[in-house]
């Protein structure tokens, strides 16, 4: 390595790059050397692997490129404080406050264009792009949201990224000369690139790059590929394929889709699949993930750990409630790897409802959302009949004084919540109010939801903590302000190898994973690939401009590119068996394309072979076999279903299972009168001649409230 700029490895997946970059870690231990992982989650994994190749290690480093520059920025004193993603949130409706907007004031004023601008600016700094540089409302506003970060005297994380730079360039002191080695970054930024630049002039650096010359499934990946190999002037070792395999190679079908997959040129003849790679095909979402369900149930029980299966899908919020639903109902363990908005959790959503009625005037909807909630310390049976007492009445304001009418006694939350003095306090109140309410000493959090709820009171709690500080810097806060805070906040859903339980995690996540099983998710038309959503402040021939001028990297590979790559890398995740999930149906019945992704595996392989472990589930399953239903909850199912056709075998199995009441009260369930006779209300529905689409939708979903 000496007086070698750049190294770089390069390889398909599974050539063992990132054991060669370990294996040279482990051999420069004795000049301190770093080691950069793509993010936090990857540090514990690989010091453990670290671990498995050398029984005590002693000095070296590993963070995250992150922490790289935390690290370089702060070494000459000229370092400010660094504002946390809230921080910028706050700071950035300041600026919006104080600049005019030029007719895009009506668009402010949803939450979506914050996160936006918030998105552009940060690909902007990252970039290393000034504000000088950048023309229209984009450069003034981005110009803004500097000034006020410098009023306040704070960077935030890609500005110190940009002093870390300067100071590795300009300064002899910056770097002592420790070794770099850093992999699982695909696509750098303009201010990693040039942090790369200058280091490779000052130290050893060896980058490990999943790549493959002229293949497609790594055409996104080209222009890094060429930019690091320029600067590793000639140094690129290639690995070959397989070559990261020890003793434990992975069946033959999975091999030859790793080489076979996005491929151009003549394959040879395929392997057959002999059960390493299935397809799993159902109507509608809860069919595909009973199908998901199944089969995890059928590979825990033959021995397979939970740890070593993982459901990789598209996209954590979209997949979210479905996995939750299939999974908790068959009783399988899950952990989900990643974030979600606050109020994309029961907790968040409650809290965040009663703050809106507090604070924004009386809305029957954010009040019932928290009602209704088990936070309020009313049961649900109780909030249904006040909102259909109110929705029968027609009230459509005093809401407050409508519900204390009716309950006889004042909603005691919301009285404790407005003597709060401030927002802080309003929101510490409630949150700590609703955590009672929902397990106070008799009912402690034990379960699944029961973590995410004490997750997402913690991430409150920080919240409050973090808005303490930002009052003694800029002031009080109001209560936009704090709603702000709150819809932006994100909470973590759970953390990476909880051992015992079933990995679930998005595509970006996935890509320096190992697991025995894997599950891929959302191989449908539209869903996979996914459709690329441009930013409406940095359209792409503005992102082209701004790559001329300079070293910025702003321009994206193609979507479609992306997209195949990050297939191809989650097909190369597992060591002994591939599942493929599609939709063919959705909900309502209405038939789905499949993905030219799932096309593209199957045309593979033998269609006998593909057809033969191909399995199948139409929407009219409602329930499943009586012998094959996973669990004792389905098997009831299943038993209610065929009592439909034959009662007498039903009520044998029924017998002889002592399931015979629960039969009952399931087969009673229809005899129950439902229809109307009520005179009025009979006349009052005679005399209306439409009705609109909510009361419909309303009346579907709870008759009793309409």
């Amino acid at each position: 390595m000496d007086g070698v700029p750049l190294a770089l490895l390069v390889g398909p997946a599974n050539a063992g790059k990132v054991a060669r970059l370990l294996d040279r870690y482990l051999g420069a231990m004795g000049r301190d050397p770093l080691l950069v992982v793509p993010n936090r989650a990857e540090i514990d994994r690989v010091e453990h692997d670290l671990l498995a190749r050398s029984p005590c290690v002693l000095g070296g480093w590993i963070g995250t490129f992150d922490d790289l520059f935390e690290r370089t920025a702060r070494g000459n004193g000229a370092h400010r404080p660094v504002a946390t993603d809230l921080q910028r949130t706050l700071v950035l409706r300041r600026a919006l406050a104080g600049t005019s907007l030029n007719g895009l004031g009506a668009s402010a004023r949803f939450g979506g264009f914050s996160d936006s601008l918030l998105g552009a600016i940060a690909e902007l700094e990252g970039a290393l792009v000034d504000p000088a540089a950048v023309e229209g409302d984009l450069g003034r506003l981005y110009a803004a949201y500097v000034t006020e970060l410098g009023r306040l005297g704070l960077w935030d994380r890609d500005l110190e990224r940009a002093h870390a730079v300067e100071r590795i360039e300009g300064e002899l002191e910056a770097w002592d000369g420790r070794p770099i080695f850093a992999y699982g970054f695909e696509d750098l930024t303009g201010v990693q690139w040039a942090l790369l630049q200058a280091l490779a002039g000052r130290t050893d650096v060896t980058v490990s790059l999943p790549y493959e010359p002229g293949r497609p499934a790594f055409a996104a990946l080209e222009r890094t590929a060429e930019d690091l190999g320029n600067l590793a002037s000639g140094h690129v070792e290639e690995l070959d394929p397989g070559s990261g395999w020890e003793d434990d190679r992975p069946p033959a079908a999975l091999e030859y889709l790793e080489r076979a997959l996005f491929t151009a040129g003549t394959l040879p003849a395929p392997p057959p699949l002999e059960g390493s790679l299935r397809f799993l095909e159902g109507a509608g979402t809860r069919g595909a993930l009973e199908l998901v369900g199944d089969e995890v149930l059928s590979l825990i029980g033959a021995g397979t750990p939970p740890e070593e299966i993982a459901i990789i899908c598209p996209s954590l919020e979209r997949w979210r409630a479905p996995l939750e639903t299939a999974l908790a109902t068959l009783g399988l363990p899950y952990a989900f790897e990643g974030r979600i908005r606050l109020g994309q959790t029961a907790f968040g959503h409650a809290l965040l409802g009663a703050l809106r009625f507090i604070w924004r005037g009386a809305e029957r909807r954010d009040l019932f959302a928290f009602l209704r909630s088990p936070y309020s310390g009313l049961t649900r049976a109780h909030a249904d009949y006040l909102e259909g007492r109110l929705r029968g009445l027609g009230a459509r304001t005093n809401i407050e004084e409508r519900v204390v009418e009716l309950r006889g006694q004042r909603l005691a939350w919301l009285d404790e919540a407005r003597a709060a003095p401030g927002p802080l306090a309003t929101v510490r109140t409630l949150a700590r109010a609703m955590t009672r309410a929902a397990y106070g000493l008799e009912a402690p959090p034990t379960g699944e939801s029961s973590l995410v709820d004490l997750r997402a009171f913690e991430q409150v709690s920080r919240l409050l903590a973090e808005l303490e500080g930002w009052e003694k810097l800029a002031g009080p806060l109001e209560r936009e302000d704090m709603l702000a805070a709150l819809e932006t906040a994100t909470v973590r859903l759970g953390s990476a190898g909880q051992a015992g339980r079933i990995a679930v995690l998005d595509l970006l996540r996935a890509r320096t994973r190992r697991f025995q099983v894997v599950f891929v998710l959302g191989l449908e038309e539209g869903t996979l690939p996914r459709r690329s959503t441009a930013s409406p402040f940095l359209d792409d021939d503005t992102r082209r401009d701004l790559d001329a001028r300079g070293r910025a990297r702003l321009e994206r590979p193609d979507g479609v590119a992306r997209e195949r790559y990050l297939f191809y890398a989650a097909c190369t995740r597992p060591s002994r068996r591939l599942y493929l999930v599609r939709e063919a149906a959705g909900d309502e019945g209405s038939p789905r394309q499949a993905s030219p992704f799932w096309e593209e595996v199957r045309g593979l392989f033998a269609s006998d072979d593909v057809k033969r472990w191909t399995r199948r589930r139409p929407l009219s399953a409602l329930t499943w076999g009586l012998e094959e239903a996973p669990t004792e909850r389905e098997r009831l199912r299943s038993l209610a279903a065929l009592a439909a056709s034959d009662p007498d075998e039903a009520g044998a199995l029924a017998e002889a299972n002592g399931w015979k009441r629960r039969l009952s009260r399931a087969r009673s369930a229809f005899e129950r009168s439902t229809k109307l006779t009520n005179p009025a209300v009979l006349a009052e529905l005679e005399a209306r001649a439409s009705f609109s689409a909510t009361e419909l939708e309303a009346f579907a979903g709870c008759s009793s409230i309409w």
